[in-house]
């Protein structure tokens, strides 16, 4: 049996009523509208229709409604110290977002491609760059890392045919990621960083 549509959205068309539910669906479980193709774009145009009523909906839960100015992407992004319903990460994944944070400032600062398009073995390069003292993780745990991060739509892979082994698998840092972590300039990320240099003991085959 189906919940009651509710009353103060009783002007929402019918035929777009599916749509609204799914698109809310969307934003909560995963925090991340794609509406680059399919069933995405579909969505995401519905949702811009109907822009002011979601941002209200989201409102009370402490979330914004945050509309990306240059791709056809909208991110659920919870107001930090008041949403209850923030994401949480182990060590190892919020290592790996602070990687993934920094190589898309850089690129973007350096590169005019509108993608950010890097190999999965980068990552371990930076790791153990920004990182040193501390182990840094499997082949199979990066794998899940990022399998995590990219069912939050914060990556996309973009794996090749001809990959002989996993570090050759492409990744897409999207513009979702760096609303996650919002760090103003590159100072306030090396501040954070540097939380996590001083353990020589740790290594990110630890359990959260």
């Amino acid at each position: 049996m189906s919940a009651a549509w509710p009353e103060f959205w009783q002007h929402v068309p019918e035929e777009d009523r599916g749509a609204i539910s799914e698109i809310l669906t969307t934003l909560l479980s995963s925090g991340v509208l794609l509406g680059e193709e399919g069933r995405g774009r579909q969505l995401y145009q519905t949702a811009r229709q109907f822009e002011k009523e979601i941002s209200d909906y989201l409102a009370p839960l402490h979330i914004q409604l945050f509309l990306d100015p240059d791709r056809p992407i909208l991110q659920a992004r919870p107001v930090a110290g008041d949403c209850g319903l923030t994401e949480r990460f182990s060590k190892a994944e919020t290592l790996v977002l602070l990687v993934l944070w920094r190589i898309y400032d850089e690129k973007r600062l350096t590169e005019t491609s509108a993608a950010v398009i890097i190999p999965a073995e980068e990552i371990f390069q930076r790791l153990k760059l920004y990182f040193e003292k501390i182990e840094p993780p499997s082949s199979g745990q990066l794998e899940r890392i990022l399998q995590k991060l990219k069912s939050l739509n914060l990556i996309r892979t973009q794996a090749r045919q001809d990959v002989q082994k996993f570090g050759e698998t492409l990744l897409e840092i999207l513009p979702t990621l760096p609303r996650v972590i919002p760090f103003e300039h590159a100072e306030a990320w090396e501040h954070q960083a540097a939380l996590y240099r001083g353990d020589s003991e740790t290594t990110l085959e630890e359990q959260p």
